[in-house]
């Protein structure tokens, strides 16, 4: 018995067909040049959106490393030794800076560091696609930092270029040749892509059932963002008031504030340790305070930018709690859930003219606890004012108020460059010092109220802002964070104090002017383009990341949708996703079909003759087929020139010319069978 295998003499090895080796690998599977340097170049678009993410001495750190390894490292032969290094020293640097805590920021730090260390093991193509599917994930793990636009068009980029990576590498692969223009065309070839799928993603965002939480649990931050909390030590707030970023934007119905009157109140410190002031739990619980609202009423929407916190603001005072907030007695509010996103509060305040005229008990034991063993120069001086302006009352009490402002604005200034203050941090601060900013001020003057028998509390919050006149409306930052003082006084209840403001102005050293928005030292020319980019940024927290299944109902209901359950809109999504669905196929089928007007034509005759079962066969000559049909049909006789003059004009060196061609073409078009 004679197997296959034999029924056929193996052919020499010289007559054997040789196939010529793939040119993007070579033969040992080496990447060539132009497609390293594409990966790469993806690699680093997806990477950068990331970095702008982390701390910033780690995104240096981390973008030296993508930039010099690939450098150092050629065709992906890196020692072991080498790579043990790299890795134990950015996962190091990683924890060190995050302070060996897990959150967002921490894992999203841990991704760009390997994505960094990536390119360290890209020899061959598979490697270099395996590059790129990791390096899509840093874009993407850029939203859980951040869903500005920004980071969405560097994300967008990102994409693009991985894609267009992909088509090259294809094309490496194959051994194909690309012409010139070819890179431009391939970018092109990405948008047309992009364009087809983006229906469906628009129909997704818009009509997609909103829910009012996540279906899943999103980790917090190991470091929290720059903002006010419940806490306030000396020196901590040198960050947030350096920090130029947005911390709310607050829209006006109708008359504003004069901006020296805008106190934007947040929390309220009570308990005061010899360092530290904090809030209190317990006087939440107690219900807000008697008030007489002032004369004026203030109507405005609050955007207060993601803290990952509970604490809001409002400016002085909040007439009631907006929903998904609660007041507390002392006037302080607070979300009923963390702020991780952007969150918008409709509320109305007006100007206290009294505020809590009868203090309970057990809040003026607290509003008057000092620690023992502290600050004895500033419990002596405030000894003397006591005894100098008599007992307590609502005369000598502001006496003694007026005396403390009167020293600050006579001998204080104002800074940010402060030194660290040890263990009296007041007495420091008042005899040695006598320069600081809000959180030293404040402090300090609610301990010698305190030491004066006269009951005070510190308030945290911000005060100002800055109109923006493209889009009407109110910037707070973060470095106009503020710390001012309550004082208690009979018959009128707590009054608001800003001792910081009381500091001489020829005293103040570092300036609202210094930090004004688009200022580059003196020249503020940039602030049109800084008032047109943050309305932009604006709008796009408006519309983009605002938007909510309130947001989606009332769109909605714009178009003439009436208000409609969650089965309903779950039906029009579905709806919505079919016709979106059709257009996506519609739009590829098109764009694959033959180019050449005249091949399109005859392949639309084709079909009209399969409709009546006589379809031409794969492998059947085009004149044979004619005959064929002829045979059953005699009347289409014209198929017989027509496919005579189709095949000339394919395969004939002399076809006539284009107006040969356009003839044809009129004529394969009229035929029918």
């Amino acid at each position: 018995m004679i197997s296959a295998s034999d029924s056929v003499p193996p052919l020499p090895s010289s007559a054997r067909p040789s196939l010529p080796p793939r040119s993007g690998t070579g033969n040992d599977g080496a990447l060539e040049p132009i497609a390293r340097r594409w990966t790469l170049l993806a690699a680093y678009a997806c990477l950068l959106p990331l970095l702008l993410q982390v701390l910033p001495t780690l995104a240096l750190g981390i973008g030296a490393v993508a930039v010099a390894v690939p450098m150092l490292v050629r065709e992906g032969r890196a020692p072991t030794w080498l790579r043990l290094i790299l890795i134990v020293a950015l996962l190091g640097s990683v924890m060190t800076l995050y302070d060996y805590r897990f959150g967002r920021d921490t894992g999203c730090a841990l991704l760009a560091t390997m994505l960094a260390l990536k390119p360290v093991e890209m020899r061959s193509l598979r490697d270099a696609r395996s590059l790129l599917g990791f390096a899509l994930f840093a874009p993407f793990a850029t939203f859980l930092l951040d869903q500005g636009p920004r980071s969405l068009t560097l994300g967008l980029i990102a994409a693009i270029a991985v894609l267009a990576t992909l088509l090259k590498l294809s094309e490496v692969e194959v051994g194909e040749t690309a012409p010139p223009g070819r890179p431009w065309r391939r970018f092109g070839a990405v948008l047309r892509m992009i364009a087809i799928g983006l229906p469906l993603a628009m129909v997704v965002f818009w009509l997609f059932p909103r829910f009012g939480a996540p279906l899943w649990g999103v980790p917090e931050r190991a470091l929290t963002r720059p903002g006010l909390s419940d806490r306030m030590t000396p020196g901590d707030w040198i960050d947030m008031v350096a920090d130029d970023s947005p911390a709310l934007r607050a829209k006006f119905i109708g008359e504003a504030p004069p901006q020296t009157q805008m106190y934007w109140r947040g929390p309220v410190l009570w308990d005061f340790d010899g360092r530290t002031w904090t809030a209190v739990e317990w006087s939440r619980a107690m219900g807000s305070a008697q008030a007489v609202p002032g004369p004026k009423r203030y109507d405005y929407e609050l955007e207060i930018e993601p803290t990952e916190r509970q604490q809001l603001v409002a400016l002085e005072m909040p007439l009631a709690a907006p929903p998904g907030s609660r007041l507390g007695r002392d006037f302080s509010l607070r979300s009923d859930a963390q702020l991780n996103g952007i969150t918008r509060w409709r509320m109305r305040s007006s100007p206290q003219t009294q505020l809590e005229t009868d203090l309970h008990p057990s809040l003026r034991r607290l509003a008057l606890r000092l620690p023992a063993g502290y600050n004895p120069r500033t419990r002596a001086l405030a000894d003397a004012w006591r005894r100098e302006a008599g007992p307590s009352s609502a005369a000598s009490d502001s006496a003694i108020v007026e005396r403390a402002i009167a020293w600050i604005r006579a001998e204080f200034a104002y800074t940010l460059d402060t030194q660290l203050l040890g263990r009296h941090t007041v007495d420091e601060f008042l005899f040695d010092e006598k320069a600081g900013f809000c959180e030293h001020y404040s402090g300090a003057f609610v301990v010698l109220m305190r030491s004066a028998g006269i009951p005070a509390r510190v308030v945290t919050g911000y005060t100002g802002g800055y109109r923006n006149p493209v889009g009407d409306y109110w910037l707070v930052r973060r470095s106009d964070a503020h710390a001012w003082a309550e004082v208690w006084l009979p018959g009128r209840g707590w009054v608001r104090v800003d001792p910081t403001a009381a500091v001489a102005p020829e005293r103040i050293y570092d300036t609202i002017d210094d930090r004004r928005p688009g200022a580059l030292g003196s020249f503020a020319g940039l602030g049109p383009v800084f008032d047109v980019g943050d309305w932009m940024r604006r709008s796009w927290n408006d519309f983009v990341l605002g938007y909510s299944a309130a947001r989606q109902r009332r769109l909605l209901q714009s178009f003439g949708v009436p208000d409609l359950d969650s089965a309903r809109l779950i039906q029009l999504f579905v709806i919505a996703t079919v016709l979106a669905l059709s257009g996506m196929f519609w739009l590829a089928t098109r764009q694959e079909r033959e180019k050449d007007p005249l091949l399109r034509a005859w392949r639309r005759l084709e079909r009209r003759y399969r409709r009546l079962g006589l379809g031409r066969e794969p492998h059947e000559p085009v004149t044979l087929w004619a005959e064929r049909v002829i045979e059953v049909r005699p009347e289409a006789q014209t198929l017989r020139g027509l496919s005579a003059r189709f095949v000339d004009w394919r395969y004939a060196r002399d076809h006539g010319g284009i107006a040969n061609a356009d003839g044809l073409i009129r004529e394969l078009r009229r035929h029918r069978p």
